[in-house]
């Protein structure tokens, strides 16, 4: 593609767009992860994942798409050298009970998800687990492992390698969903190590939720660094958990803002050199109804006693919330050892306000030194109820070379340079 047939942004400081992929017809993307010269896309709406040739960024090819089983999720992935691992849960966002999205996010959505994903197992059409594939050859997976859930399934992975990884799972029993590790030994043969939960998630062993009906307390996903693992558990804040014994993972601090603050907590980032946390809470509602949300830097210096010290930059340059869909934080890229490394430049997606890199030198006045933000996407890929053909910038990694990759609910894969 032609820098010249590249979309034209809307707003952009410091970023220069380089490349961008329909993704083969398929233009709505989840995470993506850049492995082997190619980038691996799962997809909200499209059932399945893609692979997209990236050893030239500026002309990024399609070279296969693997459909996902009958009404199920691969929306989220990672790799990591010769491995893929990918999830399988319940589409959600197919099921007609959630075709209005805050049944999804938020009232009762506590309830009537354990209800829906704990469903009666010969009523159950979908499929949940965990599965790995061989990539050798990047542009041909090989599936040569599967760990099955009894549940709704897995939502999202942290894998970096070696034996273990960690994910979030929703498991019949228990209200939303929990923290796994899991063993990957063998590969083939991946398997459940340990777990841990909020006291009030086991509503199997008779334990009674404390907090309202109509929070959500259940694990987005965890990110691990040594023997700790950072949690983001929704309405419940931020879940700190020792994993020095991986069967037996335990707290070490529960710390919530919500209320005051409207929750979503999305990701927990660590930056262990400088003893700092950032957590992002996820806007999850059209015109800002769920408030403006923020991404918070934490101070970890003593874990027990987790302390806010700063917000990053809302962006203002245009009023995001008439603009319609969310806008508010969604994805930080997480510093995988993998991919571009730094404890001082945050790079994150913001919905409809696209992508933003934020300069956190000084942790108590953190700037936004670039952003992106993409045109109106030329189609909605978004097959729910009144949804808005406006961008969702959803979710960003940065490789080794400083390269961005990010993808869109609607737009495709966008290719980016920061400048800054």
């Amino acid at each position: 593609m032609s820098s010249q047939d590249l979309p034209k942004p809307d707003f952009a400081m410091n970023m220069k767009l380089i490349g961008h992929s329909d993704q083969g017809g398929r233009e709505d993307g989840v995470q993506v992860m850049v492995n082997k010269g190619h980038a691996f896309v799962g997809h909200m709406f499209s059932k399945g994942f893609s692979i997209i040739d990236v050893r030239d960024p500026r002309d990024p090819k399609p070279v296969k798409y693997v459909p996902a089983p009958h009404n199920t999720w691969t929306i989220h992935l990672q790799t990591f050298e010769d491995l893929l691992l990918v999830i399988n849960a319940r589409d959600m966002f197919a099921a007609p009970e959630f075709q209005d999205e805050r049944k999804y996010y938020i009232g009762s959505h506590a309830d009537q998800a354990a209800e829906a994903e704990a469903a009666p197992t010969e009523k159950r059409d979908w499929t949940a687990g965990l599965v790995v594939y061989d990539i050798k050859n990047p542009a041909e997976p090989r599936r040569i492992g599967f760990m099955p859930v009894n549940g709704g399934g897995i939502h999202r992975i942290w894998y970096t390698g070696g034996r273990w990884a960690y994910v979030s799972a929703m498991i019949d029993g228990f209200t939303d969903y929990i923290f796994l590790t899991v063993d990957m030994s063998d590969p083939a043969k991946p398997k459940e190590a340990g777990r841990y939960w909020l006291p009030g998630m086991n509503e199997a062993a008779g334990e009674k939720p404390t907090w309202a009906a109509n929070r959500r307390f259940g694990l987005h996903h965890a990110i691990v660094h040594g023997d700790t693992a950072y949690g983001a558990w929704r309405d419940g804040g931020l879940v700190m958990m020792d994993v020095s014994d991986r069967s037996k993972p335990k707290l070490i601090k529960h710390h919530n803002w919500s209320p005051p603050f409207g929750g979503g907590t999305h990701n927990c980032l660590p930056l262990p050199d400088r003893s700092l946390l950032v957590v992002a809470d996820e806007a999850v509602l059209d015109h800002c109804e769920d408030g403006i949300k923020y991404t918070w830097l934490f101070d970890i210096r003593e874990p027990t006693n987790p302390v806010s010290i700063s917000t990053l930059p809302t962006p203002d340059e245009a009023d995001y919330c008439k603009k319609g869909a969310h806008f508010g934080p969604h994805n930080i890229h997480e510093n995988r050892p993998d991919t571009f490394v730094s404890s001082s430049l945050i790079f994150s997606t913001y919905q409809n306000a696209g992508i933003r890199v934020t300069d956190i030198s000084n942790p108590f006045q953190p700037k936004e030194v670039g952003a992106f933000v993409p045109p109106e996407p030329k189609r909605l890929v978004d097959t729910r109820l009144n949804r808005a053909k406006v961008i969702q910038s959803c979710d960003v990694l940065v490789t080794k070379d400083g390269l961005i990759y990010t993808t869109d609910f609607n737009g495709g894969m966008y290719i980016l340079e920061y400048n800054g």
